[in-house]
């Protein structure tokens, strides 16, 4: 049904037409964004930036295509990596207001975090969630991430410091060592 892959500077067109389409559904999840954002050439330089970033083990950015049409339904981010006795990184995702509650995020999630246990030999994945974004609770509740705590001011969401509920999933966990 779906398809998870790196994404390519060539894919510009695609995440501009996913990022202009969720635009309002997104706002109040996203840090506020240049209008240069919402352009070919933002979106060009942005996914010229993701592959260095990928080929420099910092962040490894993915697309969430529909295996029929490869339309560009989402995306997840895995960044702020962390080598050394930590193995850690931080994900982050997000998926098309027309797709959500279909499962597609939870199957999404679920093949980056074995990607980041297997392939990059990661230990520990974390996720910082809005209080208020049950649905993304729910996913990464179904994949096994563990709920951790509540960080005050986390991250600056629209415009505003706010709090988040942090997850983490540990490759112990997850049972890939394990299969």
């Amino acid at each position: 049904m779906i398809e998870v892959r790196r994404l390519r500077s060539d894919d510009d067109r695609k995440y501009l037409d996913y990022i202009i389409r969720n635009r309002t559904f997104m706002k109040p999840y996203e840090p506020v964004r240049p209008d240069e954002y919402y352009t070919r050439d933002g979106q060009k330089k942005r996914l010229v930036e993701a592959e260095e970033q990928w080929e420099k083990d910092e962040k490894y950015s993915f697309g969430i295509f529909l295996d029929d049409r490869q339309l560009l339904i989402g995306n997840i981010n895995l960044s702020n990596i962390a080598r050394g006795a930590f193995q850690n990184c931080t994900i982050g995702y997000s998926l098309d207001q027309a797709y959500n509650r279909k499962g597609f995020m939870t199957t999404a999630v679920k093949k980056v975090a074995q990607l980041a246990f297997r392939e990059l030999h990661l230990h520990r994945i974390e996720a910082a969630v809005k209080l208020d974004n049950i649905a993304s609770c729910r996913v990464l509740e179904k994949v096994g991430f563990s709920f951790i705590g509540i960080s005050h001011y986390h991250l600056q969401i629209n415009g505003v410091w706010q709090d988040h509920k942090i997850y983490a999933l540990t490759v112990e966990q997850s049972g890939v060592l394990t299969k």
